[in-house]
């Protein structure tokens, strides 16, 4: 594989690091604020707990399951500096979904806020049959059940141990489990190893850099100027904002992971809102928002966008889903000092697989951009054959690399159907033109066939979003006895903006051909659904509508 040869052997390393960043301001939860001396000495205080009381070690497993409480980072890191796995749980999961995860991954100890508590707590003797499970209850003033301990009295940051304990961590040891949001069937729990999280961080250091340094050869005038209006409107620290959750590789890997390395400032939220998330970037002069694209979408057509002050965002976008090129384009135009970006990756890939931003991006706006170093990319087609490179390739995408997950817990055939020759299968259609950049066509499985003819839905959305007045499309396939399926398509006006489907497919006749222009438009006053992540719920949504 292709590996940084100066990598940090593992994520508690990582950590180490970061501690050295002391009285800075490390993460901020809205109202609340905790330096990295403050965050450490709770780490510390955690992660003796877990060793001395319950023996957790390496081999172990930890659950964590809460929304972005500034317990989930002190959790995250408590865990990791045992040598234990962490269990990153879906804080969206139903009782059933929460249940099935915890007897999965068989936790010695779970971590968990109230909502979640109440969601497991009738199910706890059962899952106990399996072996012990302690729980340590956050922001929570219920009766505790049974073998269960309130966070306050097993975490203090004023008797906290000098020094972690001292663990036994291999770079290719567990370092978390993160649960894939399946279409079918429950969940897949993906292995991310030490070594795949600690480089994708080297990963997101490396693109970032030489996408700047790239742009600044390409174009030095440029650059110069770019630099200077950056650093005129800059805050003393960098400043994530994370609005997705911290269960998923978005928020996880991409954000917390580089923030604390750096020593910079990460910012929280109860849970999503744009007009909160405008407020929170202000207050906290935030240079960096990543989130899923309906976030930034919904922040550039909010009302506070044009009064609240966002010059200190020196840069816009995220992943989880497409980003349609008129939101690149929006992002460039309401950033004076900043420029959009955006990176492609999934949970089994510990996070990106591909970044573009500034120049590029704008030059190559449909493109997730090139693939990381530490990568080997191929197309594939519908046997599994491997197709000749070439800008005219249209296939599935594999990648091959340390970063590539171990496989998914408790399940060898998934594993080997995922990643044959150790080749991981992305289920994303994608081509790749002559300079390396990366274009998803759509997901495998989430075509239109209609007649025969391969109908892409990220395309059809792209050129929806066209139209000024859509603030949300989602485009899915509809049954159709003469020819299978036909393309539906999901709308949800801007505010005050009107549209219908005459004027809908007038705006979409020079864009698309005829037989890609959705034969059923549903406009819909309420959002779309949504999973945790922000990503649109298609399936949701097509069964509640061809069931009206």
């Amino acid at each position: 594989m292709n590996v940084f040869a100066q990598a940090p052997p593992s994520m508690r390393f990582v950590w180490e690091l970061a501690t050295g960043y002391g009285d800075a301001t490390y993460v901020v939860f809205e109202d609340e604020s905790y330096t990295y001396n403050e965050i450490d000495a709770r780490v510390r205080s955690l992660a003796h707990y877990l060793r001395d009381t319950h023996g957790i070690g390496s081999g172990d497993r930890v659950a964590i399951a809460m929304r972005n409480y500034p317990e989930w980072v002190v959790s995250y890191w408590g865990v990791l500096a045992t040598g234990a796995t962490v269990v990153g749980m879906n804080a969206w999961w139903t009782s059933a979904e929460m249940n099935y995860g915890l007897a999965d991954s068989k936790p010695k100890v779970l971590i968990a806020d109230d909502e979640r508590l109440e969601r497991v707590v009738s199910e706890l003797d059962e899952l106990r049959q399996a072996g012990p499970l302690h729980v340590i209850s956050v922001r929570s003033d219920r009766e505790l059940p049974d073998g269960a301990s309130r966070w306050d009295d097993v975490v203090d940051a004023d008797t906290a141990p000098d020094g972690l304990p001292e663990a036994d961590i291999d770079p290719d040891d567990d370092a978390c489990v993160f649960y894939t949001s399946g279409t079918t069937g429950f969940p897949k729990g993906a292995q991310l190893t030490h070594r795949g999280c600690v480089h994708n961080l080297m990963n997101l250091a490396f693109m970032t850099t030489s996408l700047q340094l790239a742009a600044t050869k390409a174009d030095p005038d440029a650059a110069a100027a770019a630099a200077e209006a950056v650093a005129a409107t800059a805050p003393p620290q960098t400043c994530f904002m994370a609005p997705t959750p911290l269960f998923h590789v978005t928020a996880n890997n991409c954000l917390l992971h580089p923030a604390t390395l750096t020593g910079s400032k990460i910012v929280f939220m109860y849970k999503w809102d744009a007009g909160r998330a405008l407020e929170l970037i202000e207050r906290e002069r935030a240079t960096s928002f990543s989130g899923v694209p309906t976030m930034s979408r919904e922040m550039l057509l909010h009302p506070d966008w044009d009064t609240r002050d966002t010059s200190s965002l020196q840069g816009m976008g995220g992943g989880g889903a497409p980003v349609q090129p008129d939101l690149v384009e929006k992002i460039d135009e309401n950033l004076p000092t900043g420029a959009p970006s955006t990176g492609y990756g999934l949970t089994e890939t510990c996070g990106i697989v591909t970044a573009n931003g500034s120049a590029f991006y704008l030059a190559k706006p449909a493109s997730c951009g090139p693939i990381v170093p530490t990568l080997e990319a191929k197309l594939i087609d519908e046997l599994g054959n491997d197709l000749a490179p070439g800008p005219d390739a249209v296939g599935e995408l594999c990648v091959k690399g340390p970063i590539v997950i171990k496989g998914y817990l408790n399940k060898p055939e998934a594993t080997a159907e995922a990643l044959p020759d150790r080749w991981f299968r992305t289920g994303d259609v994608a081509k790749i033109d002559d300079d390396g950049f990366v274009f998803i066509v759509d997901r495998a499985k989430d075509m239109v066939l209609r007649g025969g003819e391969n109908i892409y839905c990220s395309e059809v959305e792209a050129a929806i979003y066209k139209h000024p007045a859509v603030a949300e499309a989602a485009v899915f396939s509809v049954p159709d006895e003469r020819l299978g399926e036909e393309v539906g398509a999901a709308i949800v006006l801007v505010d005050g903006e009107s549209l219908d489907e005459a004027e809908l497919r007038t705006h979409l006749e020079p864009l698309l051909a005829k037989f890609k222009i959705p034969s059923r438009v549903w406009f819909r006053t309420e959002p779309l659904p949504q999973n945790a992540n922000g990503k649109f719920v298609k399936r949701t949504l097509q069964e509640e509508l061809l069931a009206d």
